[in-house]
């Protein structure tokens, strides 16, 4: 059973190799067999305990939605039946401390009510560096600045090549100059240079939007996975904007990708605890600091794929910001697994036989971001989908759970593969109800990690073309810039003036660890035009475009 999942998670490919040029098969054509690893069909095979999990989270933030009605309905029993006059000579009936002391209950009630609930978090505005043209790469050029190193062989080279031309990206991604330096690139100076670059670019832009003064942001998360110096970025940040000296500042470093959604969450725990106040959260990646130098294939892989870039994110808890905001913070929902020892060591730092330092990719990426993803978006269901699509899940749920048919499927499934229209309509009943989240969601921003990725995420979910437009172009056009990937996502979607009053926008971001992480927003107004910075704003005319 275990080999038969496996080889489901593969798939093959015949790749032209072209002709051979010496040997005894000179002048003959030469083809090989590419075998990959697919995501698994994580919807699938869906935990209950993760169900549960989410209509915990539903049910704790919920309370007050299932005791009003009651209270509603006994009150309505009560007086219902009662004439205006009747109501009124009842009232008198009560002497002065009782209806003094039912007040005050009322008011106590209103009040515990309105100071135990989450204050509300609203997104001001964000920022996107658009690093300068002058960094901007084509795919050859990228190979040449590589080449030009002097680091990498050609069998490297030429693998680097292949990966490119299967990755999604486009020919307008940016990098750092230095990789193309045959000196040590890794080097604390170069990495300070690159991320004053893109956060100071970032927050620049950001204050300019909101016309918030540094001064006043009384909360500061910044994280970056692999580049922590010491003092910290976020120390950094403050340095230059000269920010007040009691402002929270925290600095993440080491949790991947996913981390952007992560600083989101502490954001907004700061934010509860300490009223009408902003907070900032800037995510980036250094690039040439990450830069792997030798031969390792496994290790060559992210080179392919990360590019620069920053994201900026203005929040708010003042209530004031209502009017204003575009955004309001609805849900998060985090999935870590690193308990599996797999998950842990999926993507890992570490030297190659040479000493030099790079992120490994395992084998078995595909397959545990699949078990990450499928743990998050159950959990995220009950919190986010219409009801009816609730309903019809743990119709399907129950049917597989309960079925002696389905039973009988998981026992003897060899034996249900023999058996024609008998198997087909047994494995009907194994499946579960997909629920269709283009009911709950009006636009999608998912992690730009790989177009692999992506399809496989478009094909599990069942989404068209459009619902996978943002991330498909952004990683065309600037590529997995890690964790800040999903807030070019989003302005490639206000650039393209999609987002109106009421829509709800699914990020979703993973990375080592493995993690998985989920944020909902809802749209407070809609967005008319983009800002003249927006970073698609002098291209978003010629997208989407075919890849």
């Amino acid at each position: 059973m275990g080999s038969s999942n496996e080889q489901d998670l593969l798939s093959t490919e015949i790749v032209n190799r072209g002709i051979e040029p010496s040997g005894p098969n000179a002048g003959s054509p030469t083809f090989s067999v590419r075998v990959r690893r697919r995501l698994p069909d994580f919807l699938q095979s869906v935990n209950l305990k993760y169900v549960k999990l989410g209509y915990h989270y539903l049910i704790n933030h919920a309370v007050y939605l299932a005791t009003i009605p009651v209270l509603v309905l006994v009150f309505g029993a009560e007086v219902g039946s009662l004439s205006r006059e009747e109501i009124w000579n009842k009232l008198w009936d009560y002497d002065i401390a009782t209806v003094i002391g039912f007040f005050g209950v009322f008011v106590l009630t209103v009040c515990v009510y309105f100071m135990s609930r989450p204050r509300s978090v609203y997104l001001i505005d964000f920022a996107c560096y658009k690093p300068s043209d002058e960094l901007k790469v084509t795919r050859e050029e990228f190979i040449d600045l590589a080449r030009k190193s002097g680091k990498f062989d050609e069998e490297t080279l030429g693998f680097k090549k292949r990966i490119l031309q299967a990755s999604g990206l486009g020919d307008e991604t940016y990098v750092p100059r230095s990789i193309s330096s045959s000196d040590n690139i890794t080097t604390m100076k170069e990495g300070r240079e690159e991320a004053s670059m893109v956060i100071f670019g970032a927050l620049d832009e950001l204050f300019e939007k909101t016309r918030v003064k540094p001064k006043d942001v009384g909360v500061l998360v910044v994280n970056c996975s692999i580049f922590n110096p010491t003092p910290s970025l976020s120390a950094m940040v403050i340095n230059h904007y000269k920010m007040r000296g009691n402002i929270l500042s925290y600095n993440l470093g080491g949790m991947g990708c996913s981390a952007g959604i992560i600083a989101l969450d502490l954001a907004r725990d700061m934010l509860q605890s300490n009223p009408n106040s902003y907070a900032v959260v800037v995510s980036t990646e250094m690039v040439g600091y990450n830069w792997y130098v030798g031969r390792d294939k496994s290790m060559v892989i992210p080179n392919c794929f990360f590019r620069m870039g920053c994201s900026a994110v203005m929040l708010s808890n003042r209530r004031r910001d209502f009017r204003h905001a575009k955004y309001r913070l609805e849900h998060i929902v985090r999935t870590h697994k690193a308990a599996d020892d797999r998950s842990f060591r999926s993507v890992y730092q570490e030297e190659d036989e040479q000493g030099f330092k790079g992120l490994k990719i395992s084998r078995d990426l595909m397959e545990v971001g699949g078990e990450a993803l499928k743990t998050n978006i159950t959990t995220l269901g009950p919190l986010v989908l219409p009801f009816s699509e609730q309903l019809l899940f743990f119709a399907a749920l129950l049917r597989r759970t309960f079925s002696p048919a389905t039973k009988t499927i998981t026992s003897s499934s060899t034996t249900a593969k023999t058996n024609g229209a008998k198997s087909s309509s047994s494995s009907d009943l194994s499946k579960p109800y997909i629920p269709d989240y283009k009911l709950a969601f009006e636009h999608f921003c998912f992690h730009a990690a790989s177009k692999a990725v992506l399809d496989e995420l478009q094909k599990n979910l069942g989404l068209s073309e459009e619902n996978m437009e943002a991330s498909r172009m952004t990683l065309q056009r600037f590529g997995n810039t890690s964790s800040s990937g999903i807030w070019y996502e989003l302005a490639y979607l206000e650039a393209k003036e999609s987002v109106r009053r009421g829509d709800r926008v699914w990020q979703i971001a993973f990375g080592s660890g493995f993690k998985c992480n989920s944020v909902v927003w809802k749209a407070m107004r809609k967005v008319n035009k983009p800002a003249r910075n927006n970073p698609w704003v002098d291209c978003i005319s010629r997208y989407p475009v075919a890849l």
